[in-house]
């Protein structure tokens, strides 16, 4: 009997954790597409005012980031950053310079930087 009975609690456990990590996979989504409808609409005159890495807003897939407070944190030296300061960053963001897109965990980090959607 406790053999059927362990049996039965691991997996139990793991289709709840398999369901969770799935709807949390979902979620982020939706979620992102709310957020962005509320967001104010930024121009490219607007970015552009943000063009140095004390205040480095990039503009990335339609979507506005305001990299400032990232910029210490990121992998590569900031003079690598800085060319996108202010700009449409997206063609740096998929190619890292070299042909390399960034990971999905990379796009991931990107949200709690968003700002605004990109109008051009």
């Amino acid at each position: 009997m406790i053999p059927k009975l362990t049996f039965a609690a691991v997996v139990a456990f793991w289709a709840s954790v398999v369901t969770v990590l799935t709807l949390s996979a979902l979620a982020p989504d939706s979620v992102a597409e709310e957020t962005a409808e509320a967001l104010p609409e930024i121009d490219a005159a607007t970015l552009a005012e943000h063009g140095s890495l004390d205040n480095c807003w990039m503009a990335i897939e339609g979507k506005v980031y305001d990299f400032t407070n990232y910029v210490p944190q990121h992998p590569t030296p900031p003079f690598v950053l800085e060319p996108w300061c202010g700009k449409e960053a997206t063609e740096g963001m998929r190619s890292k310079g070299y042909g390399r897109d960034h990971t999905p965990a990379a796009w991931a980090m990107m949200e709690p930087y968003l700002v605004g959607t990109y109008v051009d």
